[in-house]
């Protein structure tokens, strides 16, 4: 046998190795507009969390009872998720027929009116009709993850969804520190702020900021961000980079990375009850209500705890200093997850990686009673309490990847993408009512259990414990593994 034949011979047994596709490049310039236009909404929602509290106190509603403020301040922080809830869907649905763009705009301007009328609200019920106005108008979040799916394809998917845990963390790094360094400004800056405005209206300045700021996004989105929705964008094209959503054979418009079984012979929006009728859909669907659940229970219950008095288990911190610590967070946070997220996404797959995440709730939580046990031991705020908030910190960081991996896995389970923003409008829908009903629920379980010493002070913990453990065994029950997206 010659060399050649030996060659072919040894060329036509060998496996076929699998060839890697290449990334395509993001479209930089309309993804940087919309993670800009989704940074309006974590700014605007955590820049009352560092005064919050102290609002409650001084509107009366309490009738000087302290202990109450939590009651209170958990409700108006998941009136938003409570009015949204009513209406995503309904904003998802009909940005699959209409457009994502035009919604996406009509929420921009929800939520900029509600900014400047919540900085104007001085009375409960006012402050409960602002904050709703921007949650019934609102179903950005949704449309944004369904443009995000549009604008990608399998191989830069997850280089995408994993920006937006980066927006998010820069809009709670921007917003507390916002919130907490702009409120009363007639006392930290009385040479600028002095008028009898800012002393009748306390809080005007960090709302009016964050509408200013959604405002730019208004207008940047309105000039130049262009339709993705397949059958109504005009141009296939952005910023160079070709965009899988215009018309196409219906074999092309099944998005490019599929989790599920479900069969689909067109590109028509399917419809609902065969949506969530797909256990392929529920469980990712269930385990982001779950995950937005406890984590929006930990973000309410984070500041109430640093701004409670030490004589009732907190850490009796000013605003300005939870302003600061949150604003730490952020920046942390947005640092690792520009740095090692896509990384370990690809090293460890989706599910390992959302599991690990998750785990780290339970060490999370646990904080919380150990910090307030030192500072009852050493009687204040101690070296040993700081090392506990670092720690926590760290904590928080690794956990807030889960959610860059579970939107992969709930694009991934659209059938069509012209049933994407169905999808993205369920999980949204579970989403804002798992948000209405967290912060009201953990601030509300911490001053029952502070008022009345469940467990010893602990009984709000016990059950964040009890959730946590639900969402790890939900998490073993997301697909094994997503195709390659490299």
């Amino acid at each position: 046998m010659s060399g050649s034949d030996c060659d072919s011979q040894i060329d036509e047994e060998a496996p076929l190795l699998p060839v890697k596709k290449a990334k395509t490049p993001l479209p930089k310039v309309q993804l940087s507009i919309l993670l800009l236009a989704t940074l309006t909404e974590p700014i605007s929602s955590q820049c009352i969390y560092p005064f919050i509290n102290q609002l409650v106190s001084e509107i009366g509603v309490t009738g000087g009872d302290e202990r109450k403020v939590g009651y209170y301040a958990g409700l108006i922080e998941s009136l938003f998720y409570a009015a949204q809830a009513l209406t995503v869907l309904r904003w998802s649905r009909l940005s699959d027929t209409m457009g994502r763009k035009p919604v996406l705009m009509i929420g921009l301007i929800g939520l900029c009116i509600s900014n400047v009328a919540f900085g104007l609200s001085r009375s409960f019920w006012t402050l409960v009709i602002s904050r709703s106005t921007a949650g019934f108008l609102n179903g950005n979040i949704g449309v944004m993850k369904s443009m995000i799916g549009e604008l990608t394809d399998s191989t830069n998917m997850a280089q995408a969804f994993a920006t937006l845990p980066l927006v998010w963390c820069v809009g709670i790094t921007v917003g507390p520190f916002m919130g907490g360094t702009l409120a009363r400004p007639h006392e930290r800056f009385p040479g600028v702020f002095s008028g009898a405005f800012w002393v009748d209206y306390p809080y005007f300045l960090p709302c009016f900021t964050a509408a200013c700021f959604t405002a730019v996004g208004f207008i940047l989105v309105s000039l130049f961000l262009k339709e993705t929705l397949p059958g109504k964008c005009q141009n296939p094209n952005t910023n160079g980079s070709k965009l899988n959503v215009g018309p196409q054979r219906a074999d092309d418009d099944v998005l490019p990375i599929q989790a599920h079984a479900l069969e689909v012979q067109s590109d028509e929006p399917i419809p609902l009850r065969v949506l969530i009728t797909s256990s392929s859909i529920i469980i990712p669907i269930a385990n982001y209500g779950l995950l937005a659940l406890i984590e929006l229970a930990f973000l309410a219950l984070q500041p109430l705890f640093y701004s409670t008095p030490t004589d009732f288990g907190g850490l009796g911190f000013q605003p300005s200093t939870i302003g600061t610590w949150m604003a730490l967070y952020g920046i942390l946070d947005g640092v690792f997850q520009v740095v090692f997220m896509a990384k370990l996404l690809d090293y460890w797959g989706a599910k390992r990686l959302f599991c690990f995440a998750v785990a780290c709730f339970i060490p999370l939580i646990a904080l919380f009673p150990a910090m307030s046990w030192v500072v009852r031991l050493q009687g204040d705020v101690c070296p040993a309490v700081w090392a506990l908030l670092a720690l926590q910190l760290i904590l928080m960081v690794i956990m807030d990847m889960s959610y860059a991996t579970i939107f992969i896995f709930i694009t991934s389970a659209a059938p069509n993408k012209r049933s994407l923003g169905a999808v993205n409008g369920l999980s949204q829908t579970t989403v804002s009512i798992a948000r209405a009903v967290a912060p009201a629920m953990s601030t509300s379980l911490f001053a029952l259990t502070m008022e009345k010493n469940l467990l010893g002070g602990h009984a709000v913990y016990v059950i964040l414990y009890l959730l946590s453990g639900i969402l790890l065994w939900l998490a073993t029950h997301l697909p094994g593994d997503l195709p390659d997206t490299d």
